[in-house]
């Protein structure tokens, strides 16, 4: 049924713009036979909010991957830097969450490690939306940051660097089958707020699996019980993200084409200091006005990305390192 209703909007949205661009033209030709030079200028302005409207639906076409429809995790790692790039982890972190709301997703931060002194280690958030995972997969991979660090007193320009990985929540009725001899489980007091109870018992809980490396953590619930259950639906999402990935590359590799989204590349830089630029390194889409980008406005770059990926066009970006997007990060200095 949710299959269904995605398919009649999808199709209800095509017919509507056909119907008023039809019904707009009609007005524009009986504009010119009395010319009304108004009504045509009216007109005219119709049908760039139209072209506005089916480029949106042309790029939401493009959410069709076997995953793309659902929810999804983010999480964010800081990089090598200390509170310099748990600086900018937090910075990240306020633009996906406003980039969420802007688009009417909710948003739950399953997990998150407070820096030393300002900013935040690492954090993960649960993106609850239509196509949430088909829009936010293309941000996975080292985002890099340069400015006058606020936390020099030389006033001296940084770079610091954070990963971001996004993988999809999956529903109930996907079978992913964990051993329990896979797992390591540790438990530890949870940081940050949370009163008596939360920092003076063992309720968050850490999952390793053992053959992937894949660690996973979760300390938002007040019982251990909880959070180990919340834990293992993330590692079992995990799990199945690394599915697909496995699937597309080797999709990509029958093709000669390289995914654009494969661990070991810097996919964007953002400068505030000399001059102010955020530029994807993979699709070349720039933008002049970087506090807006930080406010969540990201869109633009989320198209561009997803064509490109989804063209199978090769991918501009400076590659940084291999492995995990964490490791990369933690290697990654100015």
């Amino acid at each position: 049924m949710r299959e269904r209703n995605r398919l009649e909007s999808a199709v209800a949205a095509c017919r509507e713009i056909e119907s008023e661009l039809a019904d707009t033209v009609e007005l524009i030709e009986l504009a010119e036979a009395e010319g009304d030079e108004a009504m045509i200028d009216e007109a005219m302005d119709s049908l760039r909010v139209l072209a506005r409207r089916a480029h949106e639906k042309e790029i939401e076409s493009l959410l069709s991957g076997e995953a793309d429809a659902a929810d999804c995790y983010l999480e964010i790692h800081a990089g090598a830097g200390g509170t310099e790039s748990q600086d900018w982890a937090e910075m990240l972190l306020r633009m996906y969450l406003r980039w969420a709301e802007r688009r009417g997703f909710k948003t739950e931060v399953v997990q998150v490690s407070p820096g030393e002194e300002a900013g935040i280690k690492s954090a993960t958030v649960l993106v609850k939306g239509e196509n949430a995972y088909g829009w936010l997969k293309t941000e996975a991979g080292v985002h890099r940051l340069v400015r006058i660090s606020p936390f020099d007193a030389g006033a001296r320009r940084h770079t610091s660097f954070a990963s971001v990985s996004v993988y999809p929540a999956i529903e109930d009725d996907i079978e992913i089958e964990v051993e329990d001899k896979d797992l390591k489980i540790d438990t530890y007091r949870a940081s940050g707020a949370g009163g008596q109870h939360v920092n003076r018992t063992e309720s968050a809980v850490r999952i390793t699996h053992l053959p992937t490396g894949i660690v996973v953590a979760c300390q938002n619930e007040r019982s251990q019980h909880k959070n180990r259950a919340q834990a293992m639906k993330m590692l079992k999402a995990r799990l199945y993200e690394r599915e697909l990935k496995i699937r597309e590359e080797q999709a990509a590799a029958e093709h000669a084409a390289k995914s654009d989204i494969g661990w070991g590349h810097q996919i964007r830089s953002y400068v505030l200091q000399p001059y102010q630029m955020v530029k994807d390194l993979r699709t070349g889409i720039e933008s002049s006005q970087p506090q807006k980008v930080l406010d969540g406005e990201i869109d633009e770059f989320l198209a561009a990305a997803l064509a490109q990926r989804v063209a199978g066009g090769s991918d501009g970006g400076k590659e940084v390192g291999a492995g995990s997007p964490q490791d990369e990060a933690a290697s990654a200095s100015d």
